[in-house]
C-alpha cells in the first residue's frame, strides 16, 4: 500500500486526486492538506511514501516548499502542473529542484479529462513510490570521493566520422540526466536526437532550458530539418521522432502514430530508425525512466554494431529503462550518468580510428 499526502489550495481538486488515487487498492491517501504549512506538520506524523504537490499555493510557493522537503526530508514528490507557458517553466524547475515527475492538470472541461488524469497520475504516483530520492539527494552532496559533475567537455574536431549520431532515450528523471549528459558533451559533438517522455507543451520549454545551460545547441525538433554538428534535438511532446536520411543527410521525421511501448514520443521509435539509417556510426544511451521503452530499439542498435551505454542503478532516479535493456542483452555497458558523455565521445573516436 503506498501511502500518499495530497497538498493543493483547491478543496476540489483535492477531493478529486484523493478520489482517483484511491481507485485502486494499491494507494492509500493518509490525509490531504491545504498549504505547505499545513503539509509540513502532517509529513512528519503522517510519513508518506508520495507527495502530490501543487505549485501555485498560499503561504509558501510549492517550489520553495519541495526546495525544502529535498533538503530536510527527501520524499518522493509528483507535482500537479498547469498547461501553461509559466506552468511549464515551474515545473521545469521543480523537476531540477528533486520532484521525480509531474501530471499537468486538465483543462477547464475537468470532467471531460478526468479519466486519462486519474490513470496518469496513479501511474506516476506508484513510479515515484520506486523511485530512489534519497540516494540522489544524497549524490547531490558535495563530496571528495564522489564524481559530481560531468567531464568537462572536449573537443572533437575531426575525430569522428562524419556520419556519426548520438541517441539518448529517458524518462522519469531524464531532466536532469539529459541535462548532466549534454553538459558532458562538446559543442562540436556529433548531432544528438533525444526522445524524453515528456507531454505537449512542455519539450519547447525543455529544449530552451538545455540551451541556456549547455555548450550545444538544444532545439525542439522540427519536421524535415537536417540534423547538425553541434546541435541536439529534443522530440516534441506526444510525436515520434525518427531519423531519416536522406540527399546524403540525417533529417528529423516526425509522426502523430499510435503509441509504442506505451508512449509517444516512444525511445524505441527513434533508436529503431538510427539503427536502420545510421547503424555502427551511431553511438547511444539510454538513462532512467519506468518501464521497458527502449529496450527493443537498443538491442537493435546493438545487433546492428552501435556502442551502446545505460545508466547505472546507483545514479538512476528509476532503474526500469536501462535494466530492461540490459536484461535482453542491449548494452555494452552501464555507467554512472556523470560518466556517460566522455563515453560517448570516445566511443565515437575508436570507432573512426578502427576504420
Amino acid at each position: 500500500m503506498i501511502k500518499v499526502l495530497v497538498v493543493d489550495d483547491s478543496a476540489l481538486i483535492r477531493e478529486v486526486l484523493s478520489s482517483l488515487l484511491s481507485a485502486g487498492d494499491d494507494i492509500h491517501v493518509v490525509g490531504t492538506a491545504c498549504d505547505p504549512i499545513d503539509a509540513r506538520g502532517k509529513i512528519k506524523t503522517l510519513n508518506p511514501d508520495v507527495v502530490t504537490l501543487d505549485i501555485e499555493m498560499p503561504n509558501m510557493n510549492g517550489l520553495a516548499f519541495l526546495e525544502k522537503i529535498m533538503r530536510l526530508r527527501p520524499t518522493p514528490v509528483v507535482m500537479i502542473s498547469t498547461l501553461t507557458q509559466k506552468g511549464a517553466q515551474e515545473t521545469l524547475l521543480a523537476l531540477e529542484l528533486g520532484a521525480v515527475d509531474f501530471v499537468a492538470k486538465p483543462g477547464h472541461d475537468l470532467a471531460g479529462g478526468l479519466e486519462q488524469f486519474g490513470r496518469e497520475v496513479r501511474d506516476k504516483v506508484i513510479a515515484a513510490a520506486q523511485s530512489d530520492v534519497r540516494g540522489r539527494a544524497m549524490a547531490r552532496q558535495p563530496s571528495t570521493t564522489r564524481e559530481t559533475a560531468p567531464t568537462k567537455p572536449i573537443a572533437t574536431g575531426a575525430k569522428v566520422s562524419s556520419n556519426a549520431l548520438i541517441a539518448i532515450g529517458a524518462s522519469t528523471g531524464g531532466v536532469e540526466a539529459v541535462k548532466t549528459v549534454l553538459s558532458g558533451l562538446p559543442k562540436d559533438s556529433p548531432p544528438i536526437v533525444i526522445a524524453q517522455h515528456m507531454p505537449a507543451g512542455f519539450t519547447a520549454r525543455f529544449a530552451q532550458r538545455l540551451n541556456e545551460t549547455c555548450e550545444l545547441t538544444v532545439v525542439e525538433a522540427k519536421e524535415r530539418e537536417v540534423l547538425k554538428p553541434g546541435h541536439a534535438y529534443i522530440a516534441p511532446g506526444d510525436s515520434h521522432l525518427r531519423v531519416e536520411k536522406s540527399s546524403g543527410q540525417l533529417k528529423c521525421r516526425l509522426g502523430d502514430d499510435g503509441v509504442v511501448s506505451g508512449h509517444r514520443p516512444s525511445v524505441d521509435v527513434l533508436f529503431e530508425s538510427v539503427a536502420k539509417q545510421v547503424g555502427a556510426d551511431a553511438v547511444a544511451a539510454i538513462l532512467t525512466g519506468m518501464g521497458k521503452d527502449g529496450a527493443n530499439g537498443m538491442k537493435l542498435l546493438h545487433d546492428a554494431g552501435a556502442r551502446t551505454f545505460g545508466q547505472s542503478k546507483s545514479s538512476a532516479l528509476i532503474y526500469g529503462m536501462p535494466r530492461a535493456a540490459m536484461e535482453l542483452g542491449a548494452i555494452d555497458e552501464e555507467l554512472s550518468v556523470e560518466k556517460i558523455a566522455a563515453k560517448l565521445i570516445s566511443a565515437l573516436e575508436r570507432r573512426k580510428a578502427a576504420a
